[in-house]
């Protein structure tokens, strides 16, 4: 896998897939929702306690296998509400004020506060068509995501974000839009992201790139703040354990397969919330795997049937150059293309 490096929260897709048993269970069923949503909260917490633009961040302890051997025996079979994260190479955690505040349910919680621009607060009144554009007038919408693959098996994938007329303010004497990441940085001194001269915020903006073999084969990424490696985590498993279709990857069915994130960790964005033991799961999630959750103490909310994930994703067989390409039907309407 190839990931931005910790001065964003790439590296947290690759914490999660360290920390999976070699057997996995069926996908979509409570065991494995179970398993992915625990170890997002241990990689999360990693994230809060080492991630940052400083060049002592302990990645590779933070992958190798000792380290997530002993990460993973701590996953059991209720739901943790406690942010624990771990101590690689011996080293001591520091996390900052905020984050060591237990977090409570708020009345109206947004997972992805009022900074994120693109999923955050989607229109109540759209206009027909234009689904990022409200009665009003006001636009909305930031964060976008592009896959491109071509006949020879060049790849990209980027999630640019931030600094655009339509979403931040403007200098009226520059001319320029201002940027918003600096929300990311904490004013606390001596943690990994604090607001530092020099450093660049610790982002949520994580695209995607696997290998095969050392060539690459499959592109994607999404928009959606701290739910990014969460929702690209769901989809690379689902595209690993579903079948083919027409000589490629289901990638399709990957994206469209019922999705759902937890927000037991400080969000990256302003007031920077946290709900311990959450988990937020489209409607159209089998009610058993909701119970199953749900008594094993995870605090469940059900929510809209194409509510989670903006993904899109490209695919090339470096043996038949079959490419593939899919797009996301949730949301902001996405497009495969090709020619």
């Amino acid at each position: 896998m190839c990931k931005p490096g910790p001065w964003s929260q790439g590296p947290v897709l690759l914490q999660q897939l360290a920390l999976l048993p070699p057997d996995l269970p069926p996908y979509g069923s409570a065991d494995h929702v179970h398993l992915l949503v625990e170890n997002c909260k241990l990689a999360m917490a990693d994230r809060e306690a080492w991630y940052g633009d400083i060049a002592d961040v302990p990645l590779d302890d933070l992958l190798s296998d000792a380290y997530n051997t002993a990460r993973r025996a701590l996953v059991g079979e209720r739901a943790s509400h406690d942010l624990r994260p771990g101590s690689p190479g011996g080293r001591t955690p520091r996390l900052g004020a905020h984050a060591r505040v237990a977090g409570a349910a708020q009345e109206g919680f947004d997972a992805l506060g009022i900074g994120e621009p693109t999923v955050a607060g989607s229109p109540a009144n759209p206009v027909p068509g234009e689904p990022e554009i409200t009665a009003d007038g006001t636009t909305r919408g930031d964060t976008c995501h592009l896959d491109v693959v071509d006949r020879w098996g060049n790849m990209v994938s980027a999630t640019p974000s931030g600094g655009w007329l339509q979403s931040n303010p403007v200098v009226p004497e520059l001319g320029f839009p201002l940027g918003t990441r600096l929300q990311m940085a904490w004013l606390e001194e001596g943690l990994p992201s604090s607001l530092t001269p020099g450093r660049r915020p610790r982002s949520t903006l994580s695209p995607s790139i696997a290998l095969r073999a050392g060539v690459p084969v499959l592109a994607f990424g999404t928009p959606g703040g701290d739910q990014q490696d969460q929702w690209q985590l769901h989809f690379l498993l689902a595209v690993t354990q579903r079948g083919r279709v027409r000589g490629g990857p289901d990638l399709q069915g990957a994206i469209d397969a019922p999705n759902w994130h937890n927000d037991s960790f400080p969000g990256s964005f302003y007031p920077r919330g946290m709900r311990p033991g959450s988990v937020t799961v489209e409607s159209r999630t089998d009610p058993a795997v909701v119970e199953e959750l749900r008594r094993r103490g995870h605090e469940v909310t059900v929510g809209g049937p194409w509510s989670e994930g903006r993904l899109c994703a490209v695919a090339r067989d470096p043996e038949t150059g079959v490419l593939s390409a899919a797009a996301n039907p949730r949301g902001m309407q996405g497009y495969a293309v090709g020619r």
